[in-house]
């Protein structure tokens, strides 16, 4: 088998995003456009791959790191210019080269494998990678030769009227001869209206000295969207999401309604888990199996174990434990370790504390800078005061303890095992084991209150 080197090219400016992220860092299910190329061509284990940076060159290096090598594109001018800066490392090369765009996220390893196979196979000059568009309007047709060979590829401003009923297009990726390739790149010219220099060009040059150029005609023309807009990257993300989600009910995940549901790329899922509708499940999340992620949930960089069930509620670089439960409404912030079988109910926040097995957190409850030990009950409304003003401090409650409702803990407090908080209380000191603390003032019923009230008889205030 040849040799296999892969240009990627992503130096364009990308004006028509109008962002001020560089157009292949734009997240495609929350991935760079540039990194799901990268990843897919990775799979191809080619000899070596080449990325030509340009504007935003810093950020696509601090991205990819040293899965590449890069060259810097100085000026763009054009996708035959941007090849050949990368003369130095490939130019005399013997073997196959594929130039992709790192802003077409769809396409996949197993295209750009055949897209190889058929190139080495035809013994070709170039291999056009095409695909059959329902609507080619806009994109280059593929005029073929009697015998099946690329007769040329011209564009839709240059196509005559038979040629434009052509529905096999050019996806702008190309298998190239690298020697070939290189001694090409040097004759294409810039007598175009916009001044560039065209990767195209290349087979055209190669046709008119006999060398071989041919087509392989993928089956998904999806793969092929190239994303140069707003409106094509929510096409491109849509199509992601579809085969997402598609790929994770084929390793038996219930998606109640796949075409609301989010999932990011990389998410981890086990089987016999349901996610209900409107949900969002991004970054580097893991949800084990038979758990039940109920409607308007979002997790992001999560670590669910196996039997979780959560409603209605965000976790955030935050881990739940098996068999534990979270909401309806509630929010586990970064740094929440809920234990096994932990219960945290409505309307609970917990923040950077850790909170045993078994223990009960109710409702309407906050959390913070804590450890909670097991087999805890929390009442409605405690607040762990974690904050001075300046500094975060930390509060210890041990096993078997019950914290009354609307109570305030003052940290740092150390609760030892088996002690009681009564409810309403504000405590500020440690309690010792098998202890209640109660820190509220003795009630007090003042007599005949209401006959000392102005306007006591008055109608209005009976």
């Amino acid at each position: 088998m040849s040799n296999r080197y892969v240009i990627v090219l992503a130096a364009g400016k990308g004006t028509r995003m109008k962002s001020k992220l560089y157009k292949v860092l734009q997240p495609v299910a929350g991935k760079a456009m540039v990194d799901h190329v990268m990843t897919q061509v990775e799979q191809l284990k080619p000899d070596l791959i080449e990325t030509v940076i340009g504007t935003g060159a810093e950020k696509v290096e601090d991205l990819l790191k040293d899965r590449t090598k890069y060259v810097l594109q100085k000026e763009q001018l054009g996708t035959a210019h941007a090849v050949l800066q990368t003369e130095k490392d490939l130019g005399t090369k013997k073997g196959m080269t594929l130039v992709v765009s790192g802003d077409t996220p769809l396409f996949t390893a197993e295209t750009f494998e055949n897209l190889f196979n058929y190139h080495e196979k035809e013994h070709a000059a170039v291999t056009v990678l095409t695909a059959a568009a329902d609507e080619p309007f806009s994109y280059g047709r593929i005029v073929r030769e009697d015998d099946g060979s690329v007769s040329k590829i011209v564009e839709e401003k240059d196509a005559t009227e038979a040629e434009k009923e052509i529905h096999e297009v050019n996806t702008g990726i190309y298998c190239f001869d690298n020697e070939l390739l290189f001694k090409s790149l040097h004759q294409v010219k810039n007598n175009n209206a916009q001044g560039e220099y065209y990767l195209p060009d290349v087979a055209s040059i190669l046709k008119e000295q006999g060398k071989k150029v041919v087509a392989y005609q993928m089956d998904d023309f999806s793969q092929s969207i190239g994303v140069n807009d707003r409106i094509a990257l929510s096409q491109a993300e849509k199509l992601m999401r579809k085969r997402i989600n598609e790929s994770h009910m084929r390793d038996g995940v219930t998606l109640v309604d796949p075409d609301n549901t989010y999932i990011d790329y990389g998410v981890e899922i086990g089987n016999d888990t349901v996610i209900e509708p409107n949900v969002k499940i991004s970054g580097q999340t893991k949800i084990g199996s038979d758990c039940l992620i109920g409607s308007g949930s979002r997790l992001e960089d999560a670590t669910i174990e196996d039997n979780v069930k959560i409603i209605s509620s965000t976790v955030e670089s935050a881990t739940m434990h098996k068999g534990s439960d979270l909401g309806p409404n509630s929010h586990l912030r970064p740094k929440a370790e809920i234990g096994q079988d932990v219960h945290v109910g409505n309307f609970c926040e917990v923040k950077n504390a850790k909170i045993g097995d078994r223990t009960k957190v109710g409702h309407l409850t906050y959390v913070g800078d804590a450890t909670l030990g097991t087999d805890i009950n929390v009442g409605c409304g405690v607040v762990f005061v974690n904050y001075d003003g300046v500094k975060k401090w930390h509060s210890n409650i041990g096993d078997h303890s019950f914290i009354g409702s609307n109570s305030n803990i003052i940290a740092p407090v150390e609760m030892a095992d088996h002690s009681f908080i009564a409810a309403g209380s504000t405590i500020t000191s440690d309690i010792p084991k098998h202890a209640m603390a109660i820190a509220r003032q003795r009630q007090t019923n003042k007599e005949d209150f209401w006959n000392r009230l102005p306007l006591s008889n008055s109608e209005d205030w009976k």
